[in-house]
């Protein structure tokens, strides 16, 4: 008998530009993704936004996931903030607990949480940030998976939190990697991904761990690939990187 496919997530962040394009172009991503990333207040997203894209994501059986940042709209979150750890905490919390709310009103649920810009890089990075995210986020829901990157420490701290069952690392599709496994810096040039088979090619060798830097990673293979919707060809990018998944054999499913 052979063995079950390998299942992968193919997670996307949206909710974040409240235009008709940004609309139309989420529910296009939507058709594609297996789990959506909600902005929920802090770097963008309002109430409306949130229920517009919760219901979006569960008529197509999407998984609806919390895209927390540092309470900082005017900088989109991509700068780290110098507040009080308690106060991050707080509002982490309060911006999950406003998308939980929407959801439950909809009769759906959150399934995990992923930190957003600059707090995702500082909670990889700074062990007090891991932590304080996963207490905001399992104290709103104790069976949310977290969502980081792939290698990173701050995985680790969540792992000695919980258990692998409630963690997930993820690797980028449209992001360029250095030859240390690091991010590219966004203001590089080429940190962007935009060819969609560049973009497949990618994703498989990163869920394969044959990526150059792989045998520096620590804990498992990654369980998800993020496209970012504000890639320049992003739908076209995500449906590569899921047609590439499925066509090596994986199932592309929710976490």
């Amino acid at each position: 008998m052979s063995a079950p496919p390998r299942t992968v997530d193919l997670n996307c962040d949206l909710g974040e530009i409240d235009t008709p394009a940004g609309h139309a172009h989420d529910l296009a991503l939507l058709d594609v993704i297996s789990s959506a990333n909600i902005a929920c207040g802090g770097h963008a997203g309002d109430e409306h936004t949130m229920a517009r894209t919760v219901g979006a994501a569960k008529a197509r059986g999407v998984a609806i996931g919390a895209h927390p940042s540092y309470p900082d709209v005017p900088n989109f979150g991509r700068k780290p903030l110098d507040i009080p750890e308690q106060d991050l905490e707080a509002s982490i919390a309060g911006q999950i607990r406003a998308l939980q709310e929407i959801a439950e009103r909809q009769g759906t649920r959150l399934r995990h949480a992923k930190p957003h810009g600059a707090l995702y890089h500082a909670a990889m990075t700074r062990p007090s940030i891991a932590r304080l995210i996963a207490r905001a986020a399992w104290s709103i829901e104790p069976a949310l998976v977290l969502v980081g990157q792939w290698g990173l420490p701050g995985l680790e701290i969540w792992r000695s939190m919980s258990d692998d069952a409630h963690i997930a690392a993820e690797a980028f599709a449209d992001r360029r990697y250095e030859a240390d496994g690091t991010l590219r810096s966004r203001a590089l040039e080429g940190a962007l991904i935009s060819d969609p088979e560049i973009a497949g090619a990618q994703a498989l060798d990163l869920v394969r761990g044959c990526a150059p830097f792989a045998a520096s990673r620590l804990g498992p293979l990654p369980r998800t690939i993020c496209v970012h919707s504000d890639t320049p060809n992003a739908l076209a990018v995500a449906a590569t990187v899921r047609r590439r998944l499925e066509g090596e054999g994986f199932l592309v499913a929710p976490l």
